[in-house]
């Protein structure tokens, strides 16, 4: 039994898988879902969260050595040559125990936090980025993740060890045909007595080339004693009928092993399904909802970095008789690298605490630190370009060829680009925060704009939302914000959380009143929404900043300094936060969807006269038909 390469779904359907996807309930206290809807509990983050001096303990040992690996066993520049990490710098890494960061000690892991694992990301991934993508998509999303919640005490005691320390695992999602949109996933799991048969192709498989396990969504057929459903199993990446056709190629993190996979007629035992059928995006939304951190850890790396290198050099490069630092139009970028670092960095050390803690849920926070972190870090890493003029274009080994300091600054420019869009698009990030973001007033009014809903069901939700919007809608008038001293904990950057405190009753107010005036077509003003998103993002930002330099300055950690960035950062943050609030209702949507409308009917073919296109023939999306593979197997495990 095999599916086509193209499941034709409609809307609605989609809308549906993702909703089923979704963790239905909120069983614990969740910062930013209070601030989305006009509460500002700053008790849920302050006093900053500390971790255990046991778990400190053993997390600065292994960064210790984890920085003398970098310093002298990673080749960074080699790696980018070759295109390729050398095998024995992955058999190195395994050695160090790297694999298992995240892994239980019981199962041969380290059992770091996930505050030291990020910080550990942040490290290596400044010596390369490629080799943090590995780790990361090993760790974060592979196999080791989703096991440690929802895989059953066999699979634990299978798979972790392997995990641990000699096996690198991958996480099989995407096909061609699919990205965001999982209802119209292809690859098929039909059962077989005691087992899986698994038929498709996967795309975009980080690690899949190197890959010793593999977790495969596939979608399993409903049947007698089945329920069916997009299911998630561990793979064994050398069974037979899997072929990795070919090890992609890209514009930056040159080193990843990153390929196209095709299953024919695998066999995987039923026992190596994790969780039941139909759990499988269930069950890689609940992973996400950390392994999302690493990404934005990362991105603190390179926003360290690129401070560094700004400072370094517009210190040594001189015009008009100074510094190129003292020349404001520089200046502004060298202080927005660093306030925005540090505020990224707070953002990533508050999330990963509280994420070790379990005591809040922080699915919210951990997207918007992916989505904040990956524009932010680009953005940095933009402007060190920009800083280094024409040094910045020119790659680190023509620098080096011509007598000058090797500075990679165009490479982490073109690795950062992927992060805008590994695991969930900036758009697609939007899209998902601003569900959870509504997900209150869906609660209490979603049936009255569901066109399915009889008229019984519209007067009982009717009379639901009533009671909530009379409790709800007073308290989003006036707040703590309002008054001169709350907050004077804080000293000057008190002034900043009034102002988050009056921004998020702002934000609320403009949601709801966007509620009542779209109703049912809310869900199609993405623009809209991607502001809403945007400016939960900074005041989560901002909340985060403030939060950490006042913890640094109690516990006598260069207070005074954070204190000034964290200012700094808050007044640049709430520029872009006034800008976004007049966007709401001044923009260009409905000219634009004009426009787009224009372009896809022909009318502007015109404009394209007098250019070239180089771009060679082919399909745009290549076929995933399910069937042998013609390809030779590019798949080589490291040992």
């Amino acid at each position: 039994m095999t599916a086509p390469s193209i499941r034709n779904v409609s809307e609605r359907e989609a809308r549906q898988v993702a909703e089923a996807a979704r963790e239905q309930d909120w069983r614990k206290p969740s910062f930013a879902k209070e601030l989305f809807l006009g509460r500002f509990r700053l008790d849920l983050i302050h006093p900053h969260p500390t971790p255990a001096a046991d778990d400190v303990r053993r997390g600065e040992k292994f960064l210790a050595t984890l920085r003398e690996f970098c310093e002298t066993k990673i080749d960074s520049a080699r790696i980018e040559r070759e295109g390729r990490i050398p095998d024995e710098t992955v058999r190195e890494l395994k050695e160090l125990g790297a694999l298992g960061m995240k892994i239980d000690t019981k199962y041969g892991g380290l059992g770091l936090t996930q505050v030291y694992y990020n910080r550990a990301l942040s490290l290596v991934g400044s010596a390369s980025p490629a080799i943090g993508a590995l780790l990361s998509a090993h760790q974060s999303i592979g196999v080791p993740q989703p096991l440690k919640t929802f895989g059953t005490q066999e699979q634990k005691d299978t798979f972790l060890p392997r995990c641990a320390r000699t096996d690198i695992s991958a996480f099989l999602l995407t096909e061609p045909d699919v990205g965001s949109d999982p209802a119209r996933l292809a690859t098929t799991a039909v059962p077989d007595g005691d087992d899986y048969v698994l038929d498709g192709v996967k795309l975009w498989t980080t690690n899949g080339v190197v890959a010793d396990l593999l977790v495969v969504m596939a979608r399993v057929p409903a049947s007698t004693g089945h329920k069916g459903g997009i299911t998630a199993f561990v793979v064994e990446a050398d069974s037979p009928g899997i072929t990795v056709e070919n090890r992609n190629a890209f514009m930056g993190l040159r080193g990843l092993e990153n390929g196209v996979t095709r299953f024919h007629q695998v066999r995987v035992p039923a026992k190596h399904r994790i969780g039941p059928e139909g759990a499988g995006l269930k069950i890689a939304l609940t992973t996400l909802n950390t392994g999302r951190l690493s990404l934005p850890a990362m991105c603190v790396g390179a926003g360290k970095w690129c401070l560094k290198i700004a400072r370094e050099w517009s210190a040594a490069r001189e015009q008009w008789g100074k510094p190129v630092a003292r020349h404001e139009a520089v200046g502004a970028k060298i202080s927005f690298i660093a306030a925005t670092t540090f505020a990224l960095e707070a953002v990533v050390d508050l999330s990963s605490q509280m994420a070790d803690e379990n005591r809040n849920d922080i699915r919210i926070e951990a997207a918007l630190a992916k989505l904040y972190g990956s524009e932010m870090g680009w953005l940095m890493a933009d402007e060190l370009v920009q800083i280094r003029g024409g040094r910045g274009f020119e790659t680190a080994a023509s620098l080096a060829a011509r007598g000058e300091r090797a500075v990679p600054a165009e490479q982490m420019l073109r690795d950062m680009r992927i992060n805008r869009i590994f695991e969930g698009s900036t758009e697609i990030m939007h899209l998902l925060i601003a569900r959870e973001a509504v997900d209150a007033h869906l609660s209490v009014a979603g049936d009255l704009i569901d066109p399915d809903k009889s008229l019984a069901d519209k007067g009982r939700a009717a009379a639901k939302a009533g009671g909530f919007y009379a409790r709800w809608l007073p308290k989003l008038v006036a707040g703590p914000g309002q008054l001169p001293r709350t907050y004077q904990e804080f000293g000057e950057l008190a002034v900043h959380l009034r102002y988050v405190e009056r921004a998020a009753r702002k934000l609320a107010r403009a949601t709801f009143y966007a509620m009542s005036r779209w109703q049912g077509r809310m869900e199609t003003k993405q623009g809209f929404l991607g502001r809403i998103v945007d400016i939960g993002a900074e005041l989560f930002a901002m909340s985060a900043a403030c939060v950490r330099a006042e913890h640094l300055r109690l516990t006598g950690e260069r207070g005074r300094e954070a204190h000034q960035l964290a200012d700094v950062f808050c007044r640049q943050s709430r520029i872009r936060v006034e800008e976004l609030f007049a966007r709401l209702w001044h923009n260009t949507d409905d000219l634009d969807r004009k426009v787009v409308s224009g372009v896809l009917d022909g009318r502007y073919t015109w404009l394209e006269d007098g250019v070239i296109d180089p771009s060679g023939n082919g399909p745009w999306i290549a076929d995933a038909t399910p069937g042998p593979s013609t390809k030779d197997n590019v798949h080589r495990p490291i040992r």
